[in-house]
């Protein structure tokens, strides 16, 4: 009400919320999300700065000290070398989180590229560009990772371009197969937005192909690429693990979380730790990967969002 003489006060305008708040709002109640979330943090910040706090070094070996068991000096034990395994299970988790994320991006850039294009051009250049995709889902992808690895560590050696190849070649082998399946779900989620009205008044407006895909259409469908980026992280980081347990992925001295797992299975009998430890590194940081990407698929869930 208004008093006499007084000017009337304008109404408050309820102020809404943005898709990414309510996500952000429904993620924080899913407590195992979130704790997966910060363990996932913690991980990562305890692999980057542990190993500079630690008194003993990554490479220090002294044979009189290998194979000792977990104690006060050494908390997660020793090699056969003498060599800190808690130093070198967290300078591990460094290399198989780089090609974790590297990898990933990898296959991101291509994947969402590809599927954008096609899906938004349509026509002949779709059939061509998803028959292609077909073709490539039907390779054996363990085998082609494979064979490109043993095919470009032969090339660096031959070469002598040095051990840091290694790392190039996991991120552009594992990423070169990656792709496939992120390709196929942004096509489809471009195909869904290709006839909406703001991508009608782009086209009206004149912008160049290039523009509405990347500048309109992609951080529309960011929602399901950043669910399946945090689902991809555990499958390359398994895909490095198998790769190295193999002798084809980190070669020494470099560690990863596969090659240790390596070194802990050839001695799982006798010296326990050499496996119980990287082991359970690794599975922590598979595991809040995928509560996480749960997390993420259940908040950004468009449907849930109208409920």
């Amino acid at each position: 009400m208004t008093t006499p003489g007084s000017a009337p006060q304008p109404e408050e305008i309820e102020k809404g919320t943005s898709l990414w708040q309510d996500a952000w709002h429904r993620l924080r109640k899913n407590r195992l999300a979130v704790i997966c979330g910060w363990t996932l943090i913690g991980l990562v910040i305890a692999c980057v700065v542990g190993p500079w706090l630690s008194p003993h070094g990554f490479n220090d070996q002294n044979l009189a000290r290998g194979f000792q068991a977990p104690n006060t000096s050494f908390w997660f034990g020793t090699d056969l070398h003498g060599r800190d395994l808690l130093v070198r299970t967290l300078k591990g988790g460094r290399i198989s989180l780089a090609v974790g994320l590297c990898a990933t991006l990898v296959s991101l850039t291509v994947g969402v590229s590809w599927g954008a294009i096609a899906g938004y051009v349509g026509g002949k250049t779709d059939d061509l560009m998803m028959r292609i995709v077909d073709s490539l889902y039907s390779l054996p992808f363990t085998i082609f990772v494979i064979l490109l690895v043993v095919f470009c560590d032969a090339f660096a050696k031959k070469y002598q371009l040095g051990s840091s190849w290694n790392l190039i070649i996991l991120f552009a082998a594992i990423g070169a197969v990656e792709w496939l399946t992120m390709a196929r779900i942004v096509r489809g989620q471009i195909i869904a937005l290709r006839r909406q009205e703001f991508i009608e008044a782009a086209i009206s407006l004149g912008l160049g192909r290039s523009r509405i895909i990347f500048r309109h259409m992609v951080p529309n469908v960011l929602g399901p690429v950043i669910v399946y980026t945090t689902l991809t992280i555990p499958a390359v980081m398994l895909l490095e693990a198998f790769l190295s347990f193999l002798g084809l992925g980190i070669q020494a001295p470099m560690s990863s979380w596969g090659s240790l797992l390596k070194d802990g299975a050839d001695n799982m009998e006798e010296r326990w730790w050499l496996l119980v430890f990287p082991g359970l590194f690794f599975s922590l940081t598979l595991f809040s990967l995928n509560f996480l990407g749960d997390g993420l698929r259940d908040a950004l869930d468009v449907r849930a969002s109208k409920d």
